[in-house]
Order: structure tokens, then sequence, then C-alpha cells
């Protein structure tokens, strides 16, 4: 397909965007909430409605399902000769709403209020599944590079069934770029691009030190305490900066951000008396007093 100009583009989008939020509507009116305990039906729905608006912009669609698991959606559309291919990363399914009395307005009815959609996934992550359907509408079903889309359909209970759903599509999910649209802004208004992020490493830790179970007021002390190691080896995890000891990790200065610690504390909630971490708010303490002593 040849290029859109991008002033051709941006009008696409503006005259999209009504249609666009009438299915972001849509979807956040179904209560897809992956938790353990609440009823799965409505991942079904908000699958086959994320399938139903991929199929209409002309992709290969299919609904992924898993024993015991929630259903994810893939949909592919072909890279034109010696294009790359983007893949595109979004999900369906919500966190738990928690009590009617925390909401102004019910959670599961989009309702707009100043200018901003409210409801539970208005923002997390519905709007990131119609962004990805918004670009492809731009394009008219036929963008410049191959896309296959992957909506997943249990990222707020762990994704436990994620990467048997990537096996099975790993041939038809290789790619040149991830676009993931479950990110954040730090301004209403201002668009972000993530392009390094943490990550996660899940593990068991598992500390014995007795063959049996024994009271701690009588044998505590002279014998190890599993608790006790297994707080020490967790410290050992990070220095007394915060930073994290693992070995072969990169590590390095980041870019400068346009964001000031004010409004980072400000987001996070955190009061003006915390320090950076504990550790650092420690040594400080341990600092005053050696220049006291000395």
């Amino acid at each position: 397909m040849a290029t859109i100009p991008a002033a051709d583009l941006r009008t696409r989008v503006h005259e999209l965007m009504p249609q666009v939020r009438a299915d972001l509507e849509r979807l956040v009116r179904i209560p897809s909430v992956s938790a353990e305990g609440h009823d799965p039906a409505p991942l079904v729905r908000s699958a086959e409605l994320v399938a139903e608006l991929l199929r209409a912009v002309g992709a290969d669609t299919r609904v992924l399902r898993a024993e015991g698991g929630h259903p994810a959606v893939v949909g592919y559309l072909k890279a034109p000769p010696g294009k790359p291919t983007v893949v595109l990363y979004a999900h369906h399914d919500v966190q738990p709403p928690g009590p009617d009395s925390e909401w102004k307005t019910p959670p599961f009815a989009p309702t707009e209020r100043d200018g901003r959609l409210y409801g539970r996934g208005a923002a997390d992550d519905k709007a990131g599944v119609l962004a990805h359907i918004a670009a492809l509408r731009a394009y008219d079903g036929k963008p410049p590079v191959g896309v296959a889309v992957f909506v997943e359909g249990e990222e707020e209970a762990g994704s436990e069934r994620l990467r048997g759903y990537l096996e099975g599509e790993g041939d038809r999910l290789r790619c040149d770029a991830v676009v993931v649209a479950d990110g954040g802004n730090w301004r209403i208004g201002v668009p972000a691009v993530t392009t390094t992020l943490r990550g996660v490493v899940a593990c068991v830790i598992e500390v014995r030190v007795l063959d049996k179970a024994v009271h701690s007021g009588g044998f505590g002390g002279p014998l190890p305490d599993a608790l006790t190691t297994l707080a020490h080896v967790l410290a050992s995890l990070h220095d007394e900066r915060g930073r994290v000891r693992v070995e072969g990790l990169a590590s390095g200065k980041a870019p400068p951000l346009d964001l000031t610690e004010a409004e980072l504390r400000e987001q996070a909630g955190c009061p003006s008396r915390a320090r950076r971490s504990a550790c650092a708010s420690r040594r400080a303490r341990m600092q005053r007093r050696r220049s006291t002593r000395w």
C-alpha cells in the first residue's frame, strides 16, 4: 500500500473517533474480570467482540482457548512484499471493580466526565485494544507493514497461559517489532512511548533449617530461624542504595525525562518526608550518627 500523507492520516483518525469511542464503550460494558472466583462468561463475550472488530478490518482472526484459562484473540494481516511485520499487543480482561461505593458512576457503565471516559477498563486496557483497531481502520485494513494482533484475556490474573498461546502461534507471531498498548503517560493529553521497562523474575525459595517445627520461644536464638534467614536472602538482592545486586543485569544511565520528582511523588502518593528508599534513609541516619560521634 502506498504511504498515506501524515495530514490525511490525521484527518482519517479524527473521522474514525466517534465509532472508535462507541466500540470502546461496547467493550467496557462487558464485565470481563479475569480474577479467580469471577464469572468467566463475560471474558468469552469480550474476546468474541474483539474478534468481531478485527474481522471487520480484514484480519484473519481466531479466538484461542486453553483448558481452565481465559480466551485470547489473534488477528493477522499479511505483510506486503519486502515489508516488516509488527505485533500489536493489548488485553481485554480487567481487574475486579471493588465496592460500588468507591465509584461515582457504575464501573461497567462508561460515563464521560470533564472530557474523559470513566469505567473499568476504559483505560487499562480496552482503550489499548481500540487503539490498535483504530490504527488498522485508518489504513482501511491495508497497513504498510504486516500486522499480527495479540489480545490477551488474563493479563490482570498473571498471564498463566500466555506462554502456551505464544508457543502455539509462534511461527505466525514472528515479527520485527512489538508495540504494547498497555503503558501509561504522566500528563493528560501528552502521548508517551516507553522503550524500556523493568522486568519480572518469578522464583520459589524454600528455606529449611531444622528437621521439625519447634517453638521459637524455647529454641529461638541458639538455633537458626527460617524466616530470619529468608529475610536476609531477600535483603541481599539490593544494595544500600536500592540497586539490584543480581550479576549480569545490564545497567547504565537513563536518558533525562520530562518528569519532576514532585510529579512522581504526587502520582505515587509518596509523602514528602519519605526518602528515595528505606535503604537510603537508613544510610542517611547512620551517616548522621557518625558525624555526631566524630
